[in-house]
């Protein structure tokens, strides 16, 4: 038997609002997976079999993707995991529609979301100014940085160039900010 939960059970048990007995005949094996967004690395691969997994479903063939699509998924937040994900590929196989996919994705991306400045100063009310701000460069300076990444294919040399820094001001900001390519599909 197989049985999954997004609650802290151990709490739950502790609360009262799960039985201990049942607990404890489903607890022989414990495996913790974390959330999709925290496995980005991941997301082209989980593209690709949900693509072939429902294009066989729904005897269509695969459509074909671009990297854009990729990349909005990889920049997404994905809240209901890969049921979400397996769910928005399912519509882009049958509306074989990228335009379309990638939209629908920018535009929950956009809505209220950690690192949007509404959502930087509504968490952020408590603490002053400098942090704030501080934190709103980041996050500005990621971004510009990644999409001059992936704009340049992970060129460094010409990523550099197009954000007019030394390449070795790129690796470091590279590196501190933890950026990493997606795999290729």
């Amino acid at each position: 038997m197989l049985a999954a939960t997004n609650i802290d059970i151990h709490e739950a048990v502790e609360n009262g609002t799960f039985r201990e007995d049942l607990f404890y005949r489903l607890n022989a094996f414990t495996v913790e997976i974390p959330p999709l967004r925290e496995r980005r690395q991941e997301i082209p691969f989980l593209v690709d079999h949900f693509v072939s997994e429902f294009a066989l479903k729904y005897g269509q063939a695969p459509p074909q993707y671009s990297e854009k699509l990729i990349h909005a998924c990889a920049h997404y937040r994905w809240p209901g995991n890969l049921r979400e994900l397996g769910n928005f590929i399912k519509r882009f196989v049958v509306f074989q529609d990228e335009a379309m996919a990638i939209a629908e994705l920018n535009e929950k991306t956009r809505e209220l979301k950690p690192g949007t400045v509404d959502a930087k100063i509504e968490s952020n009310s408590d603490t002053g100014l400098k942090s704030m701000m501080k934190d709103l460069k980041h996050s500005a300076e990621v971004k510009v940085i990644e999409e001059a990444l992936i704009s340049t294919n992970w060129n460094r040399k010409r990523a550099a160039l197009k954000l007019q820094i030394s390449c070795k001001a790129l690796r470091y900001k590279i590196k501190q900010y933890q950026l990493t390519p997606l795999p290729q599909v």
